[in-house]
C-alpha cells in the first residue's frame, strides 16, 4: 500500500493514514461515502461532488480498494441521462434533481485515479459514465457559455448558473477532455465548451447568481483554474480580510463566525495553484486546531461561541485535508491536478464564441445567418 508524504511539521504520513481511515470508518456497505456517519441518530446524506473528493484522497493515502468500491458504487446508480440525484440520506433518494457540477466531477475523480495509479483499465471502465456524465452537465450549458446549476426532477432547468459550481465544471472538462484523449475518444466540442465557460467565468460576473457572501465564489475560479497570475492574486488579496481569521482559517461565510476545514483547505489548494505556497502552507498548519485525536476534523468552529459547529465531522472536510497535503508536497502522481491536465496549464481560456457573451460585436455574416 502506498503511504501518503508527510507535510513536514505540520502531519506525518501516519497522521494522514489516520486522517484516511475515518473515512473508510463513515463508508457505507454499498460503496456511498456520506457526508458523516449517524451522528445523534442524524444520519449524513451523500452527493456525487463529495463523495467522489473523498474517493480521491482515499486514493491518494493508499486505501485503493475502498475508493475503487466507491466509483462502482457511483456508476451502478448513475441515471440513464447521466446524472445523480443531488442526495441521498442512507440509500434512499431524498433530492432527485441533478446538478451540473456534481455530474461533471466524475471526470476529475477518474483522471486522479488515473494519473495516481496509471491503471487504464479501470478508466476505460469508468469512461461510458462519465462520458454521460459530461453530456447531461453539458446540455445545461446557455448560449453565452454559463452552465446552469441544476436540471430539476420535472426535467425544468434552474433559472441561474453558479459561479462556484462553474468553476468546478472547467476542471472538470478539462479532465475529461484529457481523458478522452487518453482513451483515444477525442471530444473537441468539449474543449470548446470548456473555453467558453472559462472565459465566462473569468470575465463575466453578470452571468452568476450573487453568492459573494460565501467564500468558495471567492476562492473557486482560481481553484477551478480559470483565474491565474495577477487577477488570482487581486481576487484573493481584495477579500482576504473578509474570509479569512487569522489563527483560525477561512470562514464558510464572510457575516457568521465560522471558520470550516473545507473551506480552509480549498482555499490551501487555490493559493498553492496560483504559486502562493506562503500562505497556503501557513493557512494548513492553522486549520489544524481542527484535528481529532482519531485523525478526523470537525466540519467547523463557531468561534464567537467557542464550540465546534456542526458537531460531526465530515469525510469531505478530511478529504480536503489529504488532498491539500499531496499539493503541497508534490507526494502523489496527481499532486498537480489543480494546476495541470495532462501537462497543460490550467488557467484562462479565450472565448471559443465571443459574440455569444457580447465581448465581440456580431459581424455582418453572422447577422445574416440569424436572419435567416
Amino acid at each position: 500500500m502506498r503511504r501518503p508524504e508527510a507535510v513536514p511539521g505540520i502531519l506525518t504520513s501516519a497522521d494522514l493514514v489516520a486522517t484516511a481511515e475515518s473515512i473508510v470508518a463513515q463508508q457505507e456497505p454499498s460503496g456511498a461515502i456520506p457526508w458523516f456517519a449517524p451522528v445523534d441518530g442524524v444520519p449524513g446524506h451523500v452527493d456525487a461532488w463529495n463523495h467522489v473528493e473523498a474517493a480521491m484522497a482515499l486514493s491518494v493515502a493508499g486505501f485503493t480498494e475502498p475508493a475503487r468500491r466507491a466509483y462502482a458504487w457511483l456508476r451502478g446508480v448513475q441515471r440513464e441521462d447521466g446524472s445523480w440525484p443531488a442526495k441521498w440520506v442512507m440509500g434512499e433518494v431524498t433530492e432527485p434533481g441533478g446538478e451540473s457540477n456534481h455530474a461533471a466531477y466524475l471526470a476529475v475523480g477518474v483522471w486522479h485515479e488515473l494519473t495516481l495509479t496509471g491503471d487504464l483499465a479501470f478508466a476505460g471502465e469508468m469512461w461510458p459514465s462519465v462520458r454521460r456524465s459530461v453530456e447531461f452537465a453539458l446540455g445545461l450549458q446557455s448560449a453565452r457559455g454559463e452552465i446552469m446549476w441544476m436540471r430539476n426532477a420535472d426535467g425544468s432547468v434552474a433559472d441561474h448558473a453558479l459561479l462556484t459550481g462553474c468553476s468546478s465544471i472547467y476542471q472538470s472538462l478539462r479532465c475529461a477532455v484529457a481523458l478522452a484523449e487518453r482513451l483515444d475518444e477525442p471530444q473537441p466540442d468539449w474543449e470548446l465548451a470548456a473555453d467558453q465557460l472559462g472565459h465566462v467565468v473569468a470575465c463575466h460576473p453578470e452571468a452568476f447568481a450573487d453568492k459573494s457572501r460565501f467564500s468558495m465564489d471567492w476562492y473557486y475560479p482560481i481553484l477551478g483554474g480559470p483565474l491565474r497570475g495577477a487577477p488570482a492574486y487581486r481576487r484573493i488579496d481584495e477579500r482576504w480580510d473578509a474570509f479569512v481569521v487569522e489563527g483560525l482559517g477561512c470562514r464558510c461565510v464572510s457575516d457568521q463566525p465560522w471558520v470550516t476545514g473545507a473551506e480552509s483547505c480549498e482555499l490551501v489548494l487555490a493559493l498553492d495553484a496560483m504559486g502562493d505556497t506562503a500562505r497556503a502552507l501557513e493557512l494548513f498548519a492553522t486549520i489544524q486546531h481542527l484535528r481529532h485525536d482519531d485523525g478526523s476534523y470537525w466540519t467547523g468552529w463557531q468561534y464567537a461561541n467557542e464550540r465546534h459547529f456542526p458537531s460531526d465531522r465530515s469525510t469531505y472536510t478530511a478529504a480536503a485535508v489529504i488532498l491539500a497535503a499531496d499539493a503541497l508536497v508534490g507526494g502523489s502522481p496527481s499532486a498537480r491536478l489543480f494546476k495541470e491536465i495532462a501537462g497543460r496549464d490550467l488557467g484562462p481560456a479565450g472565448p471559443a464564441d465571443p459574440v455569444a457573451c457580447g465581448c465581440e460585436a456580431p459581424s455582418l455574416a453572422d447577422s445574416l445567418r440569424t436572419r435567416r
